[in-house]
């Protein structure tokens, strides 16, 4: 099995992993229902949406929207209905194109920090003898530096969900899909997690769909947000957010006029779509 890139060091480091010149993600014409005949529900569609190589795509909308049931079908967990999903080019498979972070952190218990991400980097085929560096280089990444001996019931909440997206990292993949990874987080620990996602996609350069509730979340974190109706869920919005990525205070980024519009028309997109 090849060695995983290593995104511990930043896009450079995995320069030539995406599998297709096209868009990394491609959704055409999707419908998903649950159940059958008539109590069959529509949760999703008809969604049509590609997501090139680099983009942070952020899934905004009110419950019930389809947000996460997107999300599944991009990782494979679920197969549409009606319509295609495309990953790379190929149909997804459950762990084998992208890296997941979910609402909670998911990890071991009975594992150190080190170890939860040492067992993604075994399973991505990385060599026991390089493991170390890599586990602290990524959780150098998310602000983790000298904890990887630590047992996960010693770090807070927010800290271990720093170490599930430092283990999605450590897979190697160029897509991360994030569902809610921060809803059950304060507002300190969530806003703070929130800019170091924003930095640590910047670095690494991996695509990603976030889902989120949140407006200002999805204009503070993505390259692009896209609401969506009330279920079934359709594409109310799609709007490039052009806000610098890098270099920028995030205090100085949420006072900019061009942030305050973006939460406005975002904002004004969900409210009418759960209408």
């Amino acid at each position: 099995m090849p060695s995983a890139p290593d995104l511990s060091k930043g896009p450079e480091a995995a320069a030539g992993t995406d599998q297709s010149t096209g868009p990394v993600v491609s959704v055409t014409d999707v419908r998903h229902s649950y159940g059958r005949g008539a109590d069959a529900v529509t949760a999703l569609g008809p969604l049509s949406l590609e997501i090139p190589a680099g983009e942070f795509l952020v899934l905004v909308g009110p419950s019930g929207c389809g947000k996460s049931t997107l999300l599944r079908l991009i990782a494979g967990f679920e197969q549409a209905t009606e319509g295609a999903v495309e990953v790379f080019g190929e149909r997804p498979e459950p762990g084998d194109q992208a890296g997941i972070v979910f609402q909670q952190p998911r990890l071991f218990p009975w594992r150190t920090v080190g170890d939860n991400i040492g067992l993604a980097l075994k399973y991505a085929g990385v060599p026991r003898a390089e493991r170390p560096e890599r586990i602290e280089g990524l959780l150098a990444r998310v602000g983790l530096a000298d904890t990887a001996g630590r047992r996960v019931w010693q770090i807070s909440g927010g800290q271990q969900q720093r170490v599930a997206i430092a283990r999605a990292l450590a897979g190697g993949k160029r897509l991360l899909l994030l569902d809610e990874p921060f809803a059950a987080l304060d507002a300190l620990t969530r806003e703070r997690l929130q800019e170091d996602l924003r930095t640590v996609s910047a670095e690494t350069g991996a695509t990603s769909v976030f889902v989120t509730h949140s407006v200002d979340e999805a204009v503070f974190l993505g390259t692009r947000a896209v609401v969506l109706t009330n279920r079934p869920g359709t594409v109310a919005l799609d709007v490039p957010i052009g806000l610098p990525r890098t270099g920028t205070d995030p205090d100085e980024l949420r006072g900019l006029p061009e942030y305050a519009a973006l939460r406005a028309e975002i904002g004004t997109a969900v409210r009418e779509a759960a209408s």
